[in-house]
């Protein structure tokens, strides 16, 4: 029996507290359908702690890293380095993703900038209305806020 198929009894049995505390130090709930969407955070929480790690690394047209990145550089990095695979160039890498609205974006998406229909600039999300990029030759890696609404967001699968 699964513990997803003793839940119900567990509750019964020991309250809700117990079972609640069971879950949080190892015993795990299960539930179908979760774990693509729980792997899928968990790329992208990962990618976003890789673009933080490079703040202040320096802008270079075509770059992907460690020492430079230009923008698709940078996510091209960060998600390699939690397991996730992309194509290079921004408009490349926003055909890969699955769309997401703003209203459901979370930290680890993908960020595109566009002007009509083309893809230009792409960074990963932070939260807050804020995304780690690569902006512009002279310039470093670092968290700055969105400045336009003509934005895409994309989660990498």
């Amino acid at each position: 029996m699964t513990v997803l198929n003793r839940v119900p009894s567990l509750l019964t049995r020991a309250g809700t507290a117990s079972v609640l505390t069971f879950a949080a130090f190892g015993g795990g709930i299960v539930v179908p359908g979760l774990a693509a969407e729980a792997q899928a955070a968990t790329a992208g929480s990962k990618a976003l702690k890789v673009a933080a790690s490079k703040k202040g690394t320096p802008y270079r047209y075509g770059a992907t890293g460690p020492h430079a990145f230009d923008c698709s550089g940078l996510t091209l990095y960060s998600f390699r380095k939690a397991g996730k695979a992309l194509p290079r160039t921004a408009a490349q890498q926003y055909n890969r993703t699955t769309r997401v609205s703003a209203a459901k974006r979370r930290p680890g998406d993908l960020v595109f900038f566009h002007s009509g229909s083309r893809v230009y600039h792409v960074g990963i999300y932070a939260g807050s209305g804020k995304l780690w990029h690569a902006p512009k030759s002279g310039d470093v890696v670092r968290l700055q806020r969105i400045w336009t609404r003509s934005v895409w967001y994309g989660r990498v699968r």
